[in-house]
């Protein structure tokens, strides 16, 4: 696993990357879990779950004021 490329998402729908964030989430949390209660864990794995998410928030973002720019095109238009 390397750190994971923002070209690697750019092909997902939005509700795709909407299960993507909660799932990565939820990754996160176990894995902070994991270090709280001293677990065996792959301590980079948390910052490569960071930046995933952050990825894919980032691009939902981007995704949805494109389309809130759209919207607002067509209505002056």
């Amino acid at each position: 696993m390397g750190i994971p490329q923002f070209t690697d998402i750019m092909s997902l729908s939005n509700t795709e990357i909407s299960a993507a964030i909660i799932e990565t989430e939820n990754k996160l949390f176990n894995l902070r879990f994991k270090k709280a209660t001293r677990q065996n864990f792959k301590a980079h794995e948390i910052k490569y779950t960071k930046r995933r998410l952050a990825q894919l928030k980032t691009l939902l973002t981007l995704r949805l004021q494109k389309l809130e720019q759209k919207e607002e095109d067509l209505i002056t238009n």
